[in-house]
Parts: C-alpha cells; sequence; structure tokens
C-alpha cells in the first residue's frame, strides 16, 4: 500500500439505504456499510443515520481521511453544499447538508446530486473511462441521471441537470412523487415496478412470479420479476420489453437534445440486464434522428452498486 494515498468517505444516500464507505483515491472500497434511511420519518432522521453511518464508518478507521463526499437525491448546489426538494425524500426543502456534516465531523465535505455521483464514480473508475461524453442512468428507488460532456459533469444553471426519471413519456400517465405526471420514474422506480406487478398479478394466474413470492403480493421486487423472466415466465419477460420500450422512448428525447448517443446503466432494476438494455437499445434506433441511429450504445455500469459510493468519494479527490 503506498503511503503517500489519499483516504476519503462517500456516503451514497438512497431512498431506501445510505450506503458509506472509505475509498482510496485509485478507487479502493476499503471498508463499508449500510443503514436504513427512514425516508418518511424526514429529514432530522435520515440525517441521523448518515452521521451514525459516517461514525460505525469512521470507528475502527485507522487511515487520514481528506473529506466526506455525500451523493444525495434531488438538486444540489455544490457550492453551498445544499440538497432541495428530492423527491422521494419527504420535507426536504432546502437543507444545508454539508454544513451539518461538516460541524460534526471537521472534515472537509463535498454534495453532489447522487446521480451525477454515480457518473463520476463510472467516469473516473468504470464504464465511462473510455468515452468522453455520456448519459449516466441510475434505475433504482428512483430513477436518477448524470450527464458527462467532455469528461465534465454538465449540472445546468442550478445543479438540476440530469434529472432523467421526470421526463415524462405520457402526460395522462400516473402520478410521479415529483408532483407531474407520467414521468419515467413513474414507470420505472423500484418501488413503482413493484406496486404495478402486485396490481396486475390477479391477472396473471399461471405466472412463475407467484411461486418465487410463495404467493406473497409483499415479496415482489425486481429481483423476483428478474428470476421468474429467466425461467421463461411469459409475463415477467413482457413486462422487462414493455419497460424497455418505456426507457427508450425516454432516452431518444434526451438523446435527441443533448446529442449524446451513449447511455451508461446501473441500479438494481438494470439487474434485468441483457433483455431490457436490449428493448432500449432496439427503441431508440428506431425513434432518434437519423445521424444518431448508428451510433446509439447502450452500457451496463461497471461499478453496480458501488458507483454512488466511489462516485461520492472521487468528489473529495477531483475536480469535476
Amino acid at each position: 500500500m503506498a503511503k503517500s494515498e489519499k483516504y476519503a468517505v462517500g456516503v451514497d444516500l438512497g431512498g431506501t439505504n445510505i450506503k458509506v464507505g472509505i475509498v482510496s483515491e485509485s478507487g479502493r472500497i476499503i471498508s463499508k456499510t449500510s443503514v436504513k434511511t427512514e425516508a418518511m420519518s424526514g429529514p432530522k432522521v435520515v440525517i441521523k443515520n448518515i452521521k451514525k453511518g459516517i461514525n460505525e464508518i469512521l470507528k475502527n478507521n485507522k487511515r487520514k481521511i481528506s473529506g466526506i463526499g455525500i451523493g444525495a437525491p434531488g438538486i444540489v448546489s455544490t457550492k453551498k453544499g445544499t440538497v432541495q426538494n428530492p423527491p422521494n425524500l419527504p420535507g426536504w426543502d432546502e437543507i444545508e447538508l454539508g454544513a451539518i456534516i461538516k460541524k460534526e465531523f471537521g472534515l472537509k465535505v463535498n454534495v453532489e446530486n447522487d446521480a451525477n455521483a454515480a457518473a463520476i464514480g463510472e467516469l473516473i473508475f468504470g464504464a465511462g473511462k473510455k468515452f468522453e461524453s455520456f448519459v449516466m442512468v441510475t434505475l433504482g428507488t428512483g430513477v436518477g441521471g448524470g450527464i458527462v460532456f467532455n469528461h465534465k459533469i454538465f449540472r445546468g444553471e442550478i445543479g438540476g441537470a440530469g434529472e432523467i426519471g421526470h421526463v415524462c413519456i405520457d402526460p395522462n400517465g400516473p402520478r410521479c412523487n415529483c408532483g407531474s405526471t407520467g414521468c419515467i420514474e413513474a414507470y420505472a422506480g423500484n418501488h413503482y415496478i413493484k406496486e404495478s406487478v402486485k396490481k396486475d398479478l390477479h391477472n396473471h394466474p399461471s405466472s412463475k412470479i407467484w411461486e418465487l413470492i410463495e404467493n406473497d403480493l409483499e415479496k415482489v421486487s425486481p429481483r423476483v420479476i428478474q428470476m421468474a423472466a429467466e425461467l421463461g415466465d411469459v409475463y415477467a419477460k413482457e413486462f422487462i420489453h414493455d419497460l424497455g420500450i418505456k426507457l427508450g422512448v425516454a432516452f431518444t428525447s434526451i438523446s435527441n437534445v443533448l446529442d449524446i448517443s451513449t447511455f451508461i446503466i446501473g441500479g438494481g432494476v438494470a439487474g434485468f440486464g441483457s433483455p431490457l438494455f436490449t428493448t432500449i437499445k432496439s427503441t431508440m434506433v428506431s425513434r432518434v434522428l437519423t445521424p444518431l441511429k448508428h451510433r446509439i450504445k447502450i452500457v451496463p455500469a461497471k461499478l453496480k452498486n458501488e458507483a454512488g459510493i466511489l462516485g461520492a468519494s472521487a468528489l473529495v479527490f477531483y475536480n469535476t
């Protein structure tokens, strides 16, 4: 181990779990932990849980920590360290998260949108290393996005660029947590997928999903849908195909607007794998502007579930 290597704490603030790790400058995760977010309990409880996770990871640490990086949902001001109105964290109108965590631990704190942090992780350590520009999409509790243009994160005017989950594909569609209707997140977010299948499964009594969940609808999850599809279940395969079309429609609009044709996809729902990715690509190729058709690439994220921690830690080390 190089004595001069630097270390940072990376915090991935999700709607369900908060993942915390100590990461080296070269991208090695030295140790990690996870605590429940308890999002519905409001910001004070969530912040208490962030502190709990950081304390837990620092408890037996003997390395010098250069700083703390936090990837958080919502609109983030990287200069102020504030987090505004994350759709899956009720009560967060505007929280000075950076200042709160800095006061608690006495370390430099960098706060960034969680999907931007994941994009930075892929850019520096993962599948994005070989691309100058790409759109990172995280399919998890919600649908997040980060735009990398010429090796730099594009943040927009107030830090809100890349909110791909809130691209509308049907103005008369289901209500989204952001307050709008028909957003892609209202079809592809983890919660929405589970609720959709739970409502629809009674129409498919022969689906293998019933067996996998032991007739308990509360056990429905993207992983179960994936397992059923791998067993040849027609309903599960159709569900994934339909989801791929919806994502492909949303990504087409993004590609046409940005002139970026590479999409790196991570998050738990990306576990649907090749059937999902193939449908997204074929949908996009059939819909994007002609000059983009032959350039469309749908790439699985390399860092998997570690992208958030690695990207958050990279905020401490790199000027992105």
